[in-house]
């Protein structure tokens, strides 16, 4: 029996290593997120895992990708060449992406429809959590459980919210790891650029709308009996997510 170690240990989303493999539980959307990400290793994307098949568990095997992930992603992209390079990397799977078009058996999370006119398969949940990083340098995309279709602009958003980020100062220093409050201007219009657009225009109402489609997102998966978003619903977490969403609203002039 190979050397296991227990990645994350959320009762309800457990991941485990099993030597180069990694064991996650599976959902209905699971066929979904499996055909993107075998058509992600036919086009040679090399940051996301592969898919190698269902264990006598039933969970799904992943391979294994080295380098640091979770909170310890935040302190990459404080500086200047993690935040861009997280943008490189996003435009890099949104180009790699966009010629996919699902088969169309199965739904993704919360979304049960085809992909529209302007849309591709977005990850869904973007953050620098959801990188592996060694040093500065993205080398890894996890978590796709969240992949469903909408414009590119909603990963931009997403990531936007927590790289620029769209929190008070006291959370930027006491949880983002950031040694002062920063730039929020000038970090979003680093990360646009560094991703490919242009213009900021229409970014900001972007994240917000997308901070409040998120949120519903989660309350339609704990209305379904989802976990954990069930019990984060139970224990209030969404109320604090409200909040969130009302400072961004208060504090637009911020980043405009």
């Amino acid at each position: 029996m190979e050397d296991s170690e227990v990645l994350q240990d959320d009762p309800y989303r457990p991941v485990t290593r099993v030597g180069d493999t990694v064991r996650r539980p599976r959902y209905p959307w699971t066929p979904a997120v499996h055909e993107l990400l075998r058509y992600l290793e036919a086009v040679d994307f090399p940051y996301s895992p592969r898919v190698l098949g269902v264990d006598e568990r039933g969970r799904e095997i992943l391979s294994f990708i080295a380098g640091e992930s979770g909170p310890a992603g935040w302190a990459n992209v404080v500086d200047d060449t993690g935040l861009t390079a997280m943008a490189r990397l996003l435009r890099e799977y949104h180009d790699a992406v966009a010629g996919f078009r699902p088969s169309g058996g199965t739904g993704w999370a919360a979304h049960t429809g085809p992909v529209g006119d302007g849309e591709l398969i977005c990850h869904g949940d973007f953050g620098p959590w959801n990188l592996v990083w060694r040093g500065s340098r993205p080398v890894g995309i996890l978590d796709w459980d969240y992949a469903w279709p909408a414009p590119a602009a909603h990963d931009v958003a997403y990531a936007l919210e927590y790289v620029v980020p769209f929190r008070d100062d006291r959370e930027c220093l006491r949880w983002l790891r950031y040694p002062a409050p920063p730039d929020r201007r000038a970090r979003l219009e680093r990360f646009v650029s560094a991703y490919g657009l242009t213009s900021v225009a229409g970014l900001v109402d972007a994240v917000i709308d997308q901070q409040e489609l998120v949120l519903d997102r989660a309350r339609r998966l704990a209305a379904q009996g989802y976990q954990p978003q069930r019990a984060l619903l139970a224990g209030g977490h969404y109320d604090e997510v409200e909040r969130r969403i009302r400072w961004s609203r208060e504090h637009r002039d911020l980043f405009d």
